[in-house]
């Protein structure tokens, strides 16, 4: 069945659109997510005009969403997602409010009824341990990857990679050879080409965690520059390059343009661990296990911001808050003691 469209709320939509995309400074990504969310809620309504919405339609689409189930698991939605696409159609509708033609019909007080109840609030921003590998695991993992094929090669260094940067799976798959400096022992991660967070851009220094890392890493660079003959403007981790072999397609080399997303960077490193029989961890999860790492490695304040910049971190206080969280129990032993525990 087609969807079902009003042409009016597209109109107002595609304006939002661009008042995201221009005024307020956000990235394709963050635009179309917060028009899929207005859509979910202009769907729930039978796609009405915005000009009749009315606070009751704000409160069946919150009952709505806290019965729905994800579509690939199957389970109902996290109270996170159910917030994300609250507070989505909450900033819709305090900027629809201030729009010539739905002033007279919508108030800035009407979008608080995209509000979730205070417990559901509570239970979708908590914070929470989230698993990560140990320096063990990882090196674990790391030894079983074979190393048969290009693509297999390109695996292990890419979890090589990994370990001395500690750099975004966004990242790493837009990365390009032009960006990797051995004699210096850095990546430099240019917005220009580079899908950095918030587009900013850094270099990232060579982290000392296992020689045997970098060692893997700059034979993967050396096989690419010297055996393969990729250039600067080419893919540092590259898709397989897919052909027919024999009447069917295969796999017939590596391909120079980079990834267009991060999918088979987080499958690469999720079957790494799955295959030497441990929990498949995501690429993410390195940045804590990184963390943990450099806090007894990098002892002094000036040392340990040094570290946070490396990662692309502009405050220390992101590094501490987001990746080294302190126990109660951890707390009072510190204090107790001095600080010496």
């Amino acid at each position: 069945m087609a969807r079902k469209i009003n042409e009016e709320n597209e109109r107002i939509k595609r304006r939002y659109g661009v008042y995201l995309r221009d005024a307020k400074r956000c990235d394709m990504v963050t635009v179309d997510r917060a028009l899929d969310a207005v859509l979910k809620f202009e769907a729930s309504t039978g796609f009405k005009t915005f000009k009749r919405f009315h606070i009751e339609q704000a409160s069946a689409f919150k009952t709505r969403l806290n019965g729905q189930v994800h579509s690939r698991t199957g389970k109902p939605l996290s109270k996170a997602t159910i917030s994300g696409v609250l507070r989505a159609n909450k900033a819709f509708f305090v900027w629809l409010a201030g729009q010539q033609g739905y002033k007279s019909r919508i108030s800035y007080s009407d979008a608080e009824y995209f509000n979730q109840n205070a417990k559901d609030a509570r239970v979708a921003h908590a914070q929470r341990e989230t698993p990560y590998p140990t320096l063990a695991q990882c090196r674990h993992a790391f030894d079983q990857m074979p190393v048969g094929s290009d693509i297999e090669k390109r695996n292990k260094a890419l979890f090589a990679f990994l370990m001395i940067t500690g750099a975004r799976d966004g990242a790493i798959s837009s990365l390009r050879l032009k960006r990797i400096d051995l004699v210096e022992g850095c990546v430099h991660q240019d917005a220009r080409d580079v899908r950095t967070k918030f587009s900013k851009t850094f270099s990232t220094y060579f982290l000392p965690v296992d020689p045997v890392y970098r060692t893997c890493f700059e034979a993967w660079v050396a096989y690419l520059r010297n055996d393969l003959l990729f250039g600067h403007e080419d893919a540092l981790f590259p898709p397989p390059q897919m052909g027919r072999v024999e009447g069917a397609f295969a796999v017939t080399g590596l391909n120079r343009v980079p990834y267009a997303n991060a999918s088979a960077i987080r499958n690469a490193i999720k079957e790494a661990f799955v295959h030497a029989g441990l929990t498949p961890f995501a690429p993410h999860s390195f940045r804590k296990t990184l963390v943990r790492w450099a806090d007894g490695h990098y002892p002094t304040r000036e040392a340990f911001k040094a570290f946070s910049q490396n990662i692309g971190h502009e405050s220390l206080v992101t590094t501490v808050t987001s990746y080294l969280p302190v126990s109660q129990e951890r707390q009072a032993e510190l204090i107790r003691k001095g600080g010496d525990a």
